[in-house]
């Protein structure tokens, strides 16, 4: 509408001196920017184009342009109030791990980041927890619990909401909705109750200011398997696909886009970042989604390169950050360890230590100094080469003498083929749900744009520097993932000052060293 008419409007209300305004009803004439009524008031300053010319359909594309634009601009990236590194540790399962604040007051919890499954859920009210201290877990720390009583802007989930998938039980709990999820390692479980609650989110840009987020997530009170050990002890963040997933929460109400990134280090830092979308250079190919089966980031492939040969595979796997290691079931896996085998130098194990998980394993010379391994790319459907840069892991025996492994898992015909985290190694992996597609591109996570500063590497003990960078392998690796299941505090500061000790605990993590044979 032009500005004359608006004037015009304008005045219409300011004479109304009675407030007559406010017990009747007015109308007015809406005109399009480039009517004739509105031409009549356009100046030589502010032309409007002839209707049905070039530039009377320029200027509305531009407008349209803008204005999705202007809505895009709405959206922003979020990552956690206390930032968005994540860390990777040996003693907990040899997965990723974030610290996040719920609740009020607020009360921060150590959790694994899993995109294998959908499920946010922290130990609460327990029945049966892991402990919240303990020697296996290597870290000098105790962790919270949380208690919706001791939160004020924590409510129980309604029987009737779409997020309560057990209706029919809610009557038996006096309202309460509950849940179960069963997990793909044998016998690890979460169950308990729904509950409503505020995450703590941070912007990531220059001026970046405290969002709290309504979310939905699992009250647990009986944890079972891995989770009463050592893997997420604290708490577990599902990233995947269905709609109770905190990404799906938090772009269902228009907070971020409907996609997040995770970037993986060599060092066992990483980053994530939620309504990232990725860049333009990056490698892509699509996401499956089966009708009438669970949604998860399930890709093709179509080939594997393993050095200086090449091999014809055709299998889908699942890109799950909550399994340590990538397993792949036959032929594929023979024909790549086959083709890997034929390629090293160093003589390969004849006896493995029954622990070791991984088939095949390799002596390293006490003198050397770095290995030339052949470099593995998977190709994906659509064409575009996924870099595996960390292919191996580093492994020392009781006495002290060093191997290297093919960190890859024989699964079974019958298990699910999965890119596990340490194939993510190296890369910046976009999960963009609203494309539905895998993005990633090398990437060191810190790069000269980043808004926040470079965390310390944490000291890796390693006698010797191979080529590509060869991690050390945990006591316990995890699968986790791939799930089976069907008022706030009165300023930012206020967080800041809360959260002070979840930073004392990352500069404690990087004091420790990593567990090896």
């Amino acid at each position: 509408m032009a500005s004359s008419s608006l004037l015009l409007l304008l005045l219409f209300i300011v004479s109304d001196p009675l407030g007559s305004l406010s017990t009747s009803s007015f109308s007015f004439d809406i005109h399009h920017r480039f009517s004739d009524p509105v031409r009549k008031f356009s100046s030589d300053a502010w032309p409007s184009p002839e209707k049905g010319s070039r530039e009377y359909y320029t200027a509305l594309v531009n407008h349209d342009r803008a204005l999705r634009g202007r809505r895009l601009s709405e959206t922003q990236e979020l990552t956690f109030v206390d930032g968005n590194s994540t860390f990777n540790f040996p003693s907990l399962g040899f997965l990723y791990y974030a610290i996040v604040a719920v609740g009020t007051p607020n009360v921060t919890f150590l959790v694994a980041l899993d995109t294998g499954s959908d499920l946010f859920w922290l130990p609460c009210e327990c029945q049966s927890c892991a402990p919240t201290s303990s020697q296996n877990y290597g870290l000098d720390l105790v962790f919270d619990t949380y208690s919706p009583k001791n939160s004020s802007t924590s409510k129980t989930l309604p029987c009737n909401s779409s997020y309560c998938e057990h209706q029919s039980e809610c009557s038996k709990l006096a309202g309460q909705c509950p849940y179960k999820v069963q997990y793909a390692t044998a016998n690890t479980s979460t169950s308990g109750i729904l509950v409503e609650d505020v995450l703590y989110l941070t912007t990531e840009n220059t001026s970046s200011k405290v969002v709290q987020a309504p979310i939905v997530f699992g009250c647990g009170q009986v944890q079972t398997g891995s989770f009463l050990k050592s893997a997420a002890p604290n708490g577990l963040f599902g990233l995947g696909m269905d709609k109770i997933s905190v990404p799906s929460i938090l772009s269902s109400a228009g907070l971020t886009s409907n996609s997040f990134s995770m970037c993986f280090r060599h060092n066992g830092v990483g980053r994530i970042s939620f309504g990232d979308k990725g860049s333009s250079d990056q490698g892509e190919t699509a996401f499956h989604i089966e009708k009438g089966q669970h949604p998860s980031y399930n890709i093709s492939i179509t080939g594997v390169n393993i050095g200086s040969s090449s091999v014809d595979v055709n299998f889908s796997a699942i890109v799950d950050s909550g399994t340590s290691f990538t397993s792949l079931a036959d032929p594929s896996y023979t024909l790549l360890a086959n083709d890997f085998n034929a390629q090293v130098k160093e003589k390969r194990q004849s006896t493995l230590d029954g622990k070791l998980p991984f088939e095949y394993c390799y002596q390293i010379s006490p003198n050397a100094t770095s290995i030339l391994l052949p470099f593995i790319n998977l190709t994906t459907e659509g064409g575009s080469q996924f870099p595996v840069h960390s292919s191996v892991v580093l492994v020392t025996d009781k006495n002290g003498e060093y191997f290297y492994c093919l960190a890859i898992l024989k699964a079974s015909t019958s298990e699910l083929n999965i890119i596990g985290q340490n194939f993510m190694s190296g890369l910046r992996i976009v999960f963009d749900r609203e494309r539905l597609v895998l993005g990633w591109k090398n990437s060191d996570c810190y790069d000269t744009n980043s808004t926040e500063p470079e965390p310390a590497n944490p000291p890796i003990s390693s006698a010797f520097a191979p080529n590509p960078s060869i991690t050390i392998v945990p006591s316990n690796p995890q699968t986790v993932g791939n799930n089976k299941q069907g008022s706030s505090p009165s300023s930012s500061a206020g967080i800041s000052q809360s959260l002070s000790f979840s930073r004392r605990i990352i500069l404690m993590l990087f004091l420790l060293c990593f567990t090896i044979f």
